[in-house]
Formats: structure tokens, C-alpha cells, sequence
């Protein structure tokens, strides 16, 4: 979250960001609720004040033997306390209010990020690879919802038949191209020094709290009966596997990875790429989180979307590289990479990884700071990023790999962890 007191002190600005935002702000809101807050603590303190005086004086009075006025001053902090039993429950339901306003509001976004009114407004940074020129060799490419039931690696039926639509069953070359995937991005990983982590795939509320997705985006969390949610990203666990803790300054910057399944409603997506498995409520990635200083913060976030491309690069598929203005960027992120990969079947790039830095806004939420040689206590700035959701990498591999007579060309980095296989042709 903001720091209260750079909100106050920075009114206009966090209003016009938050306009660029498309976010609900109100400075007259926040405003009211700071000074009511302001007022009750001035007051709660000046009488707390007034009663330890007054509890000196007691004491004095009784030394010197005058009771009935040591009495009387007992009586007046009796009044005093009943006044700060009043105040404390004021100050309670302003802090509360508060609290609540300042968990809805989203990150300032970094000055490099582009103003901008939604992805329309997303400027390119770059692009590498070629798309495959699919007419010279004599066809049209197939979508990836029409390859996978071909080759029977992709049942959209049963999916359905076993959860409900948006869910879907991957089988034989299909599963072992998912299983294939995992393990190759977290040997990446692993070989460029992330640590790899095992993490539950539920979460408690206080942990989404922690990187921003409670309580704005409830709505879009499967959860539980037993208060746990579903987590939309292994960001979640990730980023507060820290929280509440104070980092040595010699460990960072942290570099972590995890595969986990993730778990999205898309309530705020209905009717959005309803086809294939590009937008479904179950999927597989491998995550990123990097804690880092703010000295080195946006450097750490240049070599995470370098991370995320030396997967597609090795892939061989071909992608771009856009940079989110203030009206596409995410709620908790200050700056954000969005790689795109070509997907020639649907003629278009699609997102495929989104790499962000956070600065100080999750670890505010979730208390983590890091110590300084001989100096006090920071917030440390967190960055994700994804590296890379394994569906849609599939998807970006049969609609870049795809042969004239339906079959799939396994890339060759791939290779090992297929087994040996070389092409997925159809089966029973």
C-alpha cells in the first residue's frame, strides 16, 4: 500500500496517477478520514497525558495525607478513562476506515511508465525472431483449438464434463509437453540463480492481502469453506514467504522461482477468448519474485524480462516486448513488461509473461524490510514476473510448430524431457 503520509503530502499528484489509473480516488475522502483519525489520536494522547499527571498527583496527595483530594483525583482519571474507552473505539473505527481506503487504492506508477488509456496505448520496446512464413510453405495455420483435439493431446469435452467449461484435459504427448515444459523452465531458472520452492497451492487472506490481490480482487479467487483461497500465482506465496521479516542487506537481492498450479474466476474477463485454453480458470506456471534495495530495483526488473525471454528464445518462438501505460498496468506494479508471443494460428501476439516491479507497495502490505549496514530499516521492493505459464506456451509451440499435415514439431531443447520423441502426430 501508499504510505499514509505521502498521500497527504503529495495529494494532487497521487490524484492525477490515479486518474491516469482509471482507479476510484477521492482527495476529499481521503482527507476526511486522515483528519478525523489526526483528531482522535491528539485527543486520545492529551488525555492519556492528563491521566498519568493526574496519577502522580494521587500518589502525592496521599503522602501528604490528603485524602478526600487524592479521592477526587482518582474520580476525575475514573472519568478520563471512561472517556479514552470511547476514544479508543473512535480511534479503532477511524483507523479502520482508513485502512481500508488505503488497501483500495493501487501503486504510483514509475515516471518511465507511458501515460496511457488501455492496451491500445502500449508501446513496443522490441521484437526478436521472425514469424514463420506459413504461405510459402503452402498452407494455413491451425488455432490451437483445432490442432490439439486433432492430434487427441487437447480434450475440451471432457474438461467440461469433469469441472465445468473454461476447464480442459490434456492427454498422452499433451501431458508430457506440459510435464516437459515445467521441468525445462525451472532448469533455466535454477541455472541463472534462482532458488527453486515448493509452495501450497492455498493461501490465507492475509497473504493475498500481503501482494495486492485482497481485498480488491476477490471476486476473481476461487476460495475455500475453511477461509483459504485458491492462489491466482505462485507471486503470492512467493513474496510472502518474507513477510513480517527484516532482511539482511547482504542476502539481496533474492532470487526465487516455483511451478504451481494456478486458479483464476476471470469474473472480471466474461466473454474474453472463451476458445482453446488461452483464458481458463486452471493453468500451470512457473513464477518469478525477485526482493531487491531500491538502488537496484529496475535493474533487477530489465534481468527478469531478460529471464522470461531466454525461455522463448530458447523455445525459438518468436515475441515482442511492450511496456503497460497507466491505463493497462496492474494494481500493484509500478512498472510493468508485458512479452507477447506470436501466435500464428490467431495472426497475433498474445501476452505470455508480465514482468513488474512493485517497489515498496507489497512489502508495506506484507512488513517486509531489509537493515542496512548501520542504518535502520527499509522497505524492500519486490518484483515478479511470469517465466512462463505453460499453457499458453504450449499453445505458442503447436501453432509455431505445426507441419502441413497436422503434426507438431517438438523444439529441440525439448527434446530430452519428451523422452526422445521428435513430433507429436496423432494417436488413439
Amino acid at each position: 500500500m501508499l504510505d499514509i503520509k505521502y498521500v497527504r503530502e503529495h495529494l494532487d499528484e497521487v490524484a492525477e496517477t490515479m486518474k491516469n489509473r482509471h482507479a476510484s480516488f477521492s482527495p476529499e475522502q481521503f482527507t476526511a478520514l486522515d483528519v478525523q483519525r489526526r483528531e482522535v489520536i491528539a485527543e486520545e494522547e492529551a488525555l492519556q497525558a492528563e491521566r498519568n499527571k493526574l496519577s502522580k498527583e494521587i500518589g502525592a496527595l496521599m503522602g501528604q495525607g490528603k485524602t478526600d483530594e487524592a479521592n477526587a483525583t482518582k474520580e476525575t482519571v475514573r472519568q478520563i478513562n471512561e472517556k479514552l474507552t470511547a476514544l479508543g473505539d473512535a480511534r479503532a473505527e477511524a483507523e479502520a476506515a482508513m485502512d481500508a481506503l488505503m488497501l483500495s487504492i493501487p501503486n504510483m506508477v514509475d515516471a518511465t511508465t507511458p501515460v496511457g488509456e488501455d492496451e491500445n496505448d502500449n508501446p513496443e520496446v522490441r521484437r526478436w525472431g521472425t514469424p514463420r512464413d506459413f504461405a510459402a510453405e503452402g498452407f494455413e495455420p491451425q488455432a490451437h483449438w483445432d490442432l490439439g483435439p486433432a492430434l487427441n493431446i487437447i480434450d475440451f469435452e471432457r474438461g467440461v464434463k469433469l469441472a465445468e467449461s473454461r476447464f480442459y484435459v490434456l492427454g498422452g504427448a499433451g501431458a508430457r509437453l506440459e510435464r516437459a515444459l515445467i521441468a525445462f523452465m525451472l532448469d533455466q531458472h535454477t541455472s541463472r540463480g534462482y532458488k527453486e520452492w515448493w509452495v501450497p497451492a492455498l493461501a490465507n487472506a492475509a497473504t493475498l492481502t500481503g501482494t495486492g490481490q485482497l481485498p480488491k480482487f476477490e471476486e476473481d479467487l476461487f476460495h475455500t469453506t475453511e477461509g483459504l483461497y485458491l492462489i491466482p500465482t505462485a507471486e503470492v506465496q512467493l513474496t510472502n514467504l518474507h513477510a513480517g521479516e527484516v532482511l539482511d542487506a547482504d542476502s539481496l537481492p533474492l532470487h526465487y522461482c516455483a511451478f504451481t498450479p494456478c486458479f483464476r474466476e476471470e469474473a472480471g474477463s466474461a466473454g474474453r477468448d472463451t476458445r482453446g485454453i488461452i483464458r481458463v480458470h486452471q493453468f500451470s506456471k512457473v513464477e518469478m519474485v525477485k526482493f531487491a534495495t531500491p538502488e537496484t530495483g529496475f535493474d533487477e526488473l530489465e534481468s527478469m524480462v531478460e529471464d522470461a525471454e531466454n525461455i522463448l528464445q530458447q523455445l525459438k518462438l518468436p515475441y515482442r516486448v511492450i511496456s503497460l501505460c497507466t491505463g493497462d498496468i496492474g494494481f500493484s506494479s509500478a512498472k510493468t513488461y508485458d512479452v507477447e508471443v506470436w501466435l500464428p494460428g490467431q495472426r497475433t501476439y498474445r501476452e505470455i509473461s508480465s514482468c513488474s516491479n512493485c517497489v515498496d507497495f507489497q512489502a508495506r502490505r506484507a512488513n517486509i524490510r531489509f537493515r542496512p549496514k548501520g542504518g535502520k530499516p527499509e522497505w524492500v521492493h519486490t518484483l515478479n514476473g511470469s517465466g512462463l505459464p505453460t499453457g499458453r506456451s504450449l499453445v505458442a509451440i503447436m501453432e509455431n510448430y505445426q507441419q502441413k499435415d497436422g503434426s507438431i514439431v517438438v523444439p529441440k531443447v525439448l527434446v530430452p524431457y519428451m523422452g526422445g520423441q521428435e513430433v507429436i502426430e496423432p494417436t488413439k
